[in-house]
């Protein structure tokens, strides 16, 4: 946080700061600041996370341009309304998870202790200050030389980033374009991984669910219940043999079953018997939307049509104390920019929004497509 108040345009650096401090300081006649939040973790900890909804509030619109945060205020006898801009710079740092909302408008750094034994220059404002005076003067001087380049850009997304992804890479791939040399690339390369990483967020209870259910299911175009629930049960290192002291039941798959909108009271033909079970039609939706997309879900009926198996997402079960809701950690990479799961993203995605489609040239260590830009050097950075 230190280094990046060096190098920003009107740093404020706080620590617990309210509410009230930081609109006031958005609408500053000075100009925009650079909010730099540091321990954000004790302001969003258990316990003060509900007392600090408006900070959450202010923090979530502020993520993009011309966001405003509506509050009543009272004048003489009359209450009005009041639209107070939202938008800054924001850098927060803190331990462990923030709430999700921020999460996800967020580009997230993820910092490592040192090594015993590795050797850091330390960065001492009174020593390094002029030094990083210089750097933040060049920055600027850049900043403005391609103000209106960046401004009215529209740059190529890599494939797989989309949505809030897209909003809050969108800037900062434009302003690499216009650096030029290795960043573009350096850029997008890093803009894939860390939202791949951002993706390996906690999944509920539920969602495990799902994912048990589809490695259950391997081969199978239809179950019953029972057979169902036993294959679950067997399940070594998932939660379903125990789950608050009992196995799960049919009322508990009917519970967390429906709120993906799974039918649970069908009637199925199982080896020319009626049985209550499901078909693998039942969860294709849910499927499809929740879980890692590692072969096609095929949309079956009950005319005994055949699916193939398919590989799961894994998961590291820890402890059951919370029921439905209670948090399964993901420990497999979620990585949108490739079909089937290869246990590492690739770095240098094809660029994907002007149609532009790589270059043919694989990696001769990981023999993944490399970027046009790299053909030359024939391996990734990071081969």
């Amino acid at each position: 946080m230190e280094l990046t108040e060096a190098l920003s345009p009107r740093p404020v650096l706080s620590v617990n700061a309210s509410v009230a401090y930081i609109f006031r300081k958005i609408s500053d006649e000075a100009g925009l600041p650079t909010l730099l939040m540091d321990e954000i973790d004790a302001v969003f900890s258990k316990g003060k996370a509900e007392g600090n909804e408006d900070l959450r509030g202010l923090l979530n619109s502020g993520y993009r341009k011309g966001a405003t945060a509506g509050r009543a205020a009272i004048r003489g006898k009359e209450i009005v309304t009041e639209e107070w801009p939202s938008f800054c710079a924001v850098a927060l740092a803190g331990l462990n998870q923030l709430p999700d909302t921020l999460m996800t408008r967020s580009i997230v750094i993820n910092m490592k202790r040192r090594q015993h034994g590795q050797k850091v220059e330390s960065y001492r404002r009174r020593v390094n200050a002029p030094e990083a005076a210089t750097l933040a003067e060049q920055l600027a001087e850049f900043a403005e030389n391609v103000r209106m380049e960046v401004s009215e850009a529209w740059p190529d997304l890599p494939e797989g980033i989309e949505d809030r992804d897209a909003d809050i890479w969108e800037p900062i791939l434009a302003i690499a374009d216009a650096a030029g040399g290795h960043w573009p690339d350096t850029a997008r390369a890093a803009a894939v991984v860390m939202v791949a990483r951002a993706k390996e967020k906690p999944a509920t209870l539920g969602i495990r669910l799902l994912d048990d259910i589809r490695t259950a299911m391997a081969g199978m175009d239809r179950v019953s219940t029972n057979h169902l629930l036993d294959a679950l049960h067997a399940m070594e290192t998932a939660p379903w043999s125990n789950i608050k002291g009992e196995a799960i039941d049919s009322r508990f798959l009917a519970k967390v079953l429906s709120k993906y909108e799974i039918s649970t009271n069908n009637t199925v033909k199982i080896d020319g018997r009626s049985a209550k079970g499901y078909l693998r039609s039942h969860f294709a939706d849910a499927w499809s939307r929740y879980l890692p997309t590692v072969t096609e879900v095929t949309e079956v009926t009950d005319s005994g049509d055949k699916a193939g198996p398919e590989s799961t997402q894994g998961y590291r079960y820890d402890e059951i104390t919370r029921g439905v809701d209670q948090i399964i950690l993901n420990n497999t990479h979620t990585n949108e920019n490739r079909g089937a799961e290869t246990g590492t993203p690739s770095l240098f995605p094809k660029v994907g929004n002007s149609g532009n489609h790589g270059n043919p040239t694989a990696c001769r260590v990981c023999s993944q497509l490399l970027h046009p830009s790299l053909a030359a050097t024939g391996t990734h950075p990071t081969c």
